[in-house]
């Protein structure tokens, strides 16, 4: 096991990370930028190095920097959390180079992965349903609109490169096809260093589901059941839960076996989710993976009681995972509300500053993962997510009455924030049903207009 790791990212998952480590007997390095000198993530940590100033290309994203830290200060491991560099298959090359153990999948798996058009083909060739779609790269508007008759519409478009809803348009005839591929293309190279588009069919009112995946360096690779992301806004997803109240037990188990292959199929190592679609007629379809843990974590903690990024680090650190698929029990029901630094009534519009009152829920049944406090002021320049309210309760009734309770009890003032937004969902007929697709939140703010 390591003695000591460094956390290359910032914020709730930057504490999460430490959390782990101290669990484990594990001393941390934390790296900041100058905003970020009086986070929690630099009180707690053991160590702290400032790597650079505000803007994230001169910090978190700052390679040189962080290796330099890494050297510094003398640790085996480097842990990059949920974005920023956490996917970043050079990133984990040069820390290979440097004798530094990388807390994440391999970078074979990173790029074979990262390329949305080869991850397809990987799932298609491991026998598992995808999407149908364009079988190149689209870089023409002949090339859009001749797959476009081929499958019929609606489309979408979508970056080969990344992630988030960037470079994704959807098109509902060839004027829309013609007009919004050159604007994709345009944003997934500003976003992703590469303007390679393809085309897929546009599944119309589905359910998000993920299936959370372990793998080890040993072949073995498990599966730790299904997070219900449906709903979400401009494909940034808001409300998580486990179980999926659209999955029976087959359909899971079905689900669960197809996310095992894809992953074998590539010799995955260490913590990834596999994305799919779920339409009207409980069809699934792969729809990407994604190689890091997720932001929406800590639900699948709740129901199977596993320490996901304990696993990382003891995967990375050479031991097998010790447990078979049949020792994977799901207990009850877990929600997870991101509570995030946005107006919902004014279009979510960013609201950075500074907390001056803030009372944080507690209980039966409630967890709270935020790096946020009074006084703590929130900075226009990274994401805008304050924290994390995770709920468990015996069934999903269950969970939703402790969300609800735990919402009402949790204020921050005076910027605006989400909890206004999640108190609505959490009374919403169409959510307490279970009956929603993607396009949940277009619904509930036409209907409020």
């Amino acid at each position: 096991m390591f003695s000591k790791i460094l956390i290359a990212n910032r914020g709730e998952v930057a504490l999460r990370v430490i959390r782990a480590c101290k669990e484990l007997g594990i001393r941390t390095v934390a790296v900041y930028s100058q905003p970020d000198i009086n986070s929690l993530h630099v009180k707690f940590a053991d160590e702290a190095i400032c790597i650079g100033s505000a803007a994230s290309a001169n910090s978190y994203l700052n390679i040189p920097s962080i290796i330099s830290a890494a050297e510094i200060t003398d640790v085996e491991a480097i842990h990059p959390g949920y974005g920023f560099l956490a996917e970043d298959a050079h990133f984990a090359e040069i820390c290979e180079s440097c004798k530094i153990k990388f807390i994440g999948p391999t970078p074979d798996n990173m790029r074979r992965m990262g390329d949305k058009m080869a991850a397809k083909d990987s799932a298609k060739k491991a026998g598992v349903p995808t999407i149908p779609g364009s079988k190149t790269i689209i870089k023409t508007n002949e090339e859009a609109l001749k797959v476009a008759k081929e499958m019929g519409y609606p489309v979408i478009i979508k970056a080969a490169a990344g992630g988030g809803g960037k470079g994704m348009r959807v098109c509902h005839n060839d004027v829309r096809l013609v007009s919004a591929l050159l604007t994709a293309q345009r944003e997934a190279e500003a976003a992703f260093g590469n303007p390679a588009v393809y085309i897929e069919k546009f599944i119309e009112q589905p359910r998000h589901i993920e299936i959370q995946i372990l793998g080890d360096t040993y072949g073995h690779i498990i599966h730790l059941g299904e997070r219900d992301c449906t709903i979400q806004r401009r494909h940034q997803k808001l409300i998580e839960e486990t179980p999926s109240p659209m999955l029976d037990s087959k359909l899971r188990k079905k689900m669960g076996e197809a996310a095992v292959k894809c992953a074998k199929s590539i010799g995955y190592v260490n913590a990834g989710t596999i994305e799919f679609l779920l339409d009207a007629k409980k069809n699934f379809y792969f729809m990407e993976m994604n190689t890091r843990i997720q932001v929406e974590h800590p639900i699948t903690e709740m129901v199977t009681g596993i320490d996901l990024i304990k696993e990382q680090i003891r995967i990375t650190s050479g031991e097998k995972i010790p447990y078979k698929q049949d020792d994977i029990k799901f207990e009850g029901s877990a929600i997870e509300c991101r509570i995030n630094a946005e107006d919902p009534d004014h279009d979510f519009m960013p609201s950075p500053g500074k907390i001056t009152t803030m009372n944080v829920p507690g209980g039966r049944g409630v967890r709270l993962d935020t790096h946020a406090y009074c006084g703590y002021e929130i900075s226009p320049y990274y994401d805008s997510m304050i924290g994390k309210l995770i709920v468990h309760g015996k069934n999903r009734t269950d969970a939703i009455s402790i969300c609800k309770r735990a919402l009402d009890e949790f204020i921050i003032e005076p910027i605006k924030t989400t909890i206004p937004f999640h108190k609505k969902v959490m009374n919403n007929p169409a959510f307490l049903r279970g009956k929603f697709s993607t396009d949940f939140i277009e619904k509930l703010f036409e209907k409020a207009e």
